[in-house]
């Protein structure tokens, strides 16, 4: 059975993986008949946020440790990933994404991305294998092939985030929570998931394309 590496940034919408986007990637790469393996950075978090009253809360937390509760126990360091070992990669979103697994929250378009992932995903492209990304992470996509290649990728419906996708010398795409930018030239696969209004039922049936997308081009 094919594998595909799943990268996790934490757990909750504000300070790590989007808990909704991952669960339904898994369940989108199950039904695919897709084995999934999950990894994360093996550090702290960038902050701990309070998910039901919105504060930031003083503490620290692991973003692996946290990872591990989406993914029952069963996740590696994002260091131990050989893209050899799969057939292709995905990454739901979050705000971790560009917290944790880069600072593009802090410093946009500047942004720096995990030397690990960014390793990783140069190592899937440059071996032709898909590449999935879902709400904000492609933006860190846009920041790991600023100068290396130009790729079709959506962050929503909203022309200022396509700007700056452009911004990093990408091709911004606008689309809806029920769409799926394709770029079959590069074999990436990217859809808005939350940075469009909530519609869960849209939502699954974009992931479900995404990942049937690369299905496709493994």
């Amino acid at each position: 059975m094919l594998k595909i590496a799943l990268i996790l940034s934490g757990c909750g919408f504000q300070d790590g993986s989007e808990i909704h986007e991952a669960t339904l990637c898994l369940l989108a790469l199950a039904e695919a008949g897709l084995e999934v393996e999950c990894f994360a950075p093996d550090r702290d978090q960038a902050g701990v946020i309070n998910h039901l009253t919105q504060a930031e809360m003083q503490e620290k937390r692991n973003i692996l440790i946290e990872s591990a509760r989406i993914a029952r126990g069963e996740i590696q360091p994002l260091k131990n990933l050989n893209p050899d070992a799969f057939a292709g990669i995905l990454l739901p979103g979050g705000f971790g994404a560009v917290a944790n697994l880069s600072d593009f929250a802090t410093k946009g378009e500047a942004c720096s991305v995990d030397p690990d992932l960014k390793k990783c995903i140069l190592a899937f492209y440059a071996a032709k294998k898909p590449i999935g990304a879902t709400c904000i992470t492609p933006a860190v996509l846009a920041k790991i092939f600023e100068g290396t290649a130009s790729v079709k990728l959506t962050l929503g419906s909203d022309p200022k985030n396509a700007q700056t996708l452009e911004n990093m010398g990408m091709q911004g795409k606008l689309a809806k929570i029920s769409e799926c930018v394709i770029d079959e030239k590069n074999r990436i696969f990217t859809t808005p998931c939350y940075m469009e209004p909530d519609d869960l039922p849209k939502m699954y049936q974009a992931i479900k394309d995404l990942v049937h997308s690369m299905k496709k081009n493994l």
